[in-house]
């Protein structure tokens, strides 16, 4: 607590903190204790900033969490999206929340906090103090998980990172057999009998995957 003060007073930013019980009731959960600490942090986020009157809460996610989402929502998830720049709320009428660090890369992060002599918490829960260090670390964070993995393949294509951001830029419809939008889901065999010559490949074109 004291060193997001001293932080905040270094950097001249003006905080107002708030306590909740959220560490205690997630660490009480067998299933998904970060998912669930992640989604009430942030409704806590929501409440507490539309009583100061604001219409934004803002989130430290960088670049290097976008793609590692990415992959995650493949490997784990069985599906493919991604952390948006920002989002409109839900459950808090006229409140948005957004990601101003969203293009920026971690390391370049962490050499601006080195630089000007900063020190941060990495996760104020018990959850992660319990497991730091323990031989179940490897078990807590798909996402370390995903970061080992974009490590290896940089070894073989140093663009490996700019190339899975680009894959969610660089969404081709007709090459995706099912999608979802406003909760309707449409298949490829939807239109497949709509077949143009002049503006769908055929099977025999799917040359720039090798």
């Amino acid at each position: 607590k004291q060193r997001i003060i001293d932080n905040a007073a270094l950097m001249g930013i003006p905080i107002k903190m708030f306590e909740t019980k959220v560490f205690d009731i997630a660490y009480n959960t067998e299933r998904n204790p970060c998912y669930l600490c992640a989604r009430m942090r942030r409704g806590w986020l929501y409440k507490f900033a539309q009583d100061l009157g604001c219409n934004k809460i803002a989130l430290g996610h960088h670049f290097d969490d976008v793609i590692e989402t990415i992959l995650m929502s493949m490997v784990y998830g069985g599906q493919i999206q991604t952390m948006m720049p920002k989002l409109h709320s839900r459950n808090y009428a006229g409140m948005e929340l957004i990601r101003p660090l969203y293009m920026v890369k971690e390391a370049d992060i962490i050499r601006w906090v080195e630089q000007n002599d900063l020190h941060f918490i990495r996760c104020a829960c018990r959850f992660t103090e319990s497991y730091e260090g323990s031989e179940k670390k490897g078990e807590v964070s798909k996402r370390q998980e995903m970061k080992e993995l974009i490590a290896k393949f940089r070894a073989t294509n140093p663009n490996i990172e700019n190339n899975i951001f680009k894959s969610v830029y660089n969404v081709n419809l007709r090459t995706v057999i099912q999608y979802e939008y406003k909760g309707k889901k449409y298949n490829f065999m939807d239109t497949y009998d709509d077949y143009d010559p002049s503006v769908q490949a055929d099977d025999d074109d799917d040359e720039g995957i090798e």
